[in-house]
């Protein structure tokens, strides 16, 4: 009995904490200050992990920089300076040194976002593939090595004439032959030229 009236009087306790805390006009715990009680010059562990090993110790030389409520004295006089200057700026002049500053701020993204837009553009160019891997190789193995020529010939074709062979000595012998002919009722005055040597006239055979 005498552990169940300790137990029922905990949790009455507990539930009336608990009320307390959730009540609205409580302030939060973590918007209140924290009063060291016990400062040590030994190495706190329990410290070490909370801080993820920031704070080795909890001594005096470390609690007024971690418990620190106010910024430092040259800051704070910085800080009324500022306040100073800025309550001596009439309205018109703030809002106007907003607008412009505003107004660079755009500029300045603008700039920003053009620049990001131009250097994703040209990676996108400088990435994008402009031949055919397959068409290279195909065209590299057919000049190299005839890969995929045909050997057939057409009809007719007896290969590659040099100079110096007979039949070519006869094929331009035969190609003059037909340019001497002038047609039948063409104006002697329209041969044509062969190698730059002007043929001879129908009326003057023979007269070079």
């Amino acid at each position: 009995p005498s552990v169940l009236d300790s137990f029922a009087l905990l949790s009455g306790q507990l539930n009336t904490l608990n009320k307390v805390l959730k009540h609205e006009k409580t302030p939060l715990l973590r918007n209140q200050v924290i009063i060291p009680l016990v400062l040590s010059p030994d190495r706190d562990e329990e410290i070490m992990r909370q801080t993820e090993g920031r704070v080795p110790v909890f001594s005096h030389e470390v609690v007024p920089d971690h418990l620190r409520t106010k910024p430092d004295p040259e800051v704070e006089e910085q800080e009324k300076q500022l306040i100073t200057d800025a309550a001596r700026i009439s309205p018109d002049v703030a809002q106007k040194q907003i607008q412009s500053l505003n107004k660079m701020c755009s500029n300045l993204l603008e700039k920003i976002s053009k620049e990001e837009r131009e250097s994703e553009s040209g990676g996108l160019r400088q990435n994008k593939q402009t031949f055919n891997p397959a068409d290279t190789n195909a065209l590299v193995a057919a000049v190299a090595f005839g890969k995929g020529l045909s050997n057939r010939r057409p009809p007719g074709s007896g290969g590659s004439v040099q100079s110096g062979q007979p039949g070519a000595g006869a094929i331009i012998a035969g190609a003059s032959g037909m340019q001497q002919v002038p047609m039948a009722g063409a104006p002697a005055q329209q041969q044509p030229m062969l190698a730059g040597v002007q043929m001879a006239q129908a009326g003057q055979p023979g007269k070079y």
